[in-house]
């Protein structure tokens, strides 16, 4: 990969603004088009719902890669001790924990609201 002026004296690698490591490198989270990624333009949706007489969390809007949401849920199942999945873009925990997944992603920088009752 070419990097700032390339083929100078003065060639310098391309490197993460947020990081500052190369970009091959770089493990921040990034949007589906590979721009970085900033949690605070993405507003997200923490809802609790019952499936068979057992609550399930569910967290929508995160605006990740699917890599990056494999690797997000990854951190808050072991976090929170629990099971979950991925699915349709959508973090889906086993338990009620609304409030404190709401605090988590809101430590992330998310402005991460709780919705439905």
């Amino acid at each position: 990969m070419s990097g700032l002026f390339a083929g100078t004296p003065l060639e310098q690698p391309v490197t993460c603004p947020r990081c500052n490591r190369r970009i091959g490198d770089c493990t921040c989270p990034r949007d589906d088009q590979g721009k970085l990624h900033d949690p605070a333009q993405w507003p997200a949706r923490v809802r609790r719902e019952k499936n068979r007489g057992k609550y399930l969390t569910i967290a929508s809007g995160l605006g990740l890669r699917e890599k990056d949401q494999k690797a997000l849920l990854a951190h808050l199942k072991s976090k929170l001790g629990v099971g979950g999945s991925l699915k349709d873009n959508e973090l889906t925990l086993q338990g009620d924990h609304r409030d404190t997944l709401v605090e988590l992603l809101k430590a992330q920088g998310y402005p991460a609201k709780p919705s439905g009752g």
